[in-house]
């Protein structure tokens, strides 16, 4: 098969140990994010099947009907909210998804906690610029951590919190309110609550229509000058422009965040703010973490050209 994988930032899919599955079959690899819709057609067309890397490339309608020779899209991770399943089945196109891994996001969700609370970059920048203990920062234990969105990520999350001597309270669907419960965590009573009495808030949620903007302005006003969120998740999560003025209005206090509208990101207003540590989305960047979600996805890439695909979002595609 013509396999293409664009989005590869950092060059680095073809040193993973799993791109070695794909030997006898042709691959294409680009290292850049493109928009535009002619580019993007003419590197796809020749493609029988792509390889996302997460949601990088939203794939339309429109690019769909342009790409004839499209019979599979593979994606890394489980999340296809950037693809048009329904004109995917309707154009005779399988999309196949892969597998979570939580543990690189949760593990840099609490490096960014321990790098804002304690300003440890701004502290860096300081030292190497000649002055010595600018700031005095602020340590966990004792302090709430918020949680919200108790699924795996969120639990790892939680466990980490506890690990530090926090007290944890999370909040979430019925879902996250059980699995929370049964592991012994406080619930909060409301978003609301849970907003208010957070010192550490760390958004776990996935993105769907339901939670699009679930953060708002109002929920931010209730928290604490000193607290700190952290977003690791999805940015649509926050309603459009409440974190920036929420941050210069001063509750919260601080943000750490992994996630944009628009990635790459070449300039942004979090970027110019002096209590937002900002970083490009790196939670998912991890070798290990990598080596899982391309090798799911590069196995069902050879299922379906030795004709048994699996893990079909769309499987009516096939019957058809």
């Amino acid at each position: 098969m013509h396999i293409v994988i664009p989005d590869d930032y950092q060059d680095c899919v073809r040193e993973l140990a799993c791109f070695q599955r794909l030997k006898g079959h042709q691959v294409t690899v680009y290292n850049d994010t493109v928009r535009d819709l002619d580019t993007l057609v003419e590197r796809f067309s020749d493609a029988e099947a792509l390889v996302l890397i997460r949601e990088r490339t939203p794939i339309t309608e429109a690019l769909l009907e342009r790409l004839p020779k499209l019979r599979l899209i593979s994606q890394t991770g489980k999340g296809i909210a950037h693809v048009d399943l329904d004109a995917c089945t309707r154009r005779g196109v399988a999309v196949a998804t892969g597998i979570g891994a939580p543990y690189a996001a949760a593990e840099l969700t609490w490096g960014l906690v321990l790098a804002a609370m304690r300003h440890i970059p701004d502290q860096v920048a300081a030292m190497r610029a000649g002055r010595w203990q600018t700031r005095l920062g602020t340590g966990l234990r004792g302090r709430t951590l918020g949680v919200f969105g108790y699924g795996k990520i969120g639990a790892l999350v939680a466990g980490y919190g506890r690990a530090f001597g926090m007290n944890v309270l999370a909040w979430g669907r019925e879902g996250s309110l059980e699995r929370a419960a049964a592991a012994g965590i406080d619930t909060a009573e409301s978003q609301e609550d849970l907003f208010a009495r957070a010192d550490v808030l760390c958004l776990h949620l996935g993105l769907n229509p339901g939670t699009r903007g679930i953060v708002r302005a109002e929920h931010l006003a209730l928290m604490k000058p000193t607290a700190l969120l952290v977003n690791t998740a999805r940015a649509e999560l926050i309603e459009a422009d409440a974190l920036v003025n929420a941050l210069r209005a001063g509750r919260p206090g601080m943000a750490a965040v992994d996630v944009y509208e628009d990635e790459p990101v070449r300039d942004h207003p979090l970027l110019h703010l002096d209590n937002a540590l900002c970083t490009p989305h790196l939670g998912y960047v991890e070798r290990d973490g990598y080596e899982l979600y391309f090798g799911a996805a590069f196995d069902n890439v050879l299922a379906f050209a030795e004709g048994s695909p699996r893990n079909l979002s769309n499987p009516e595609v096939m019957q058809a």
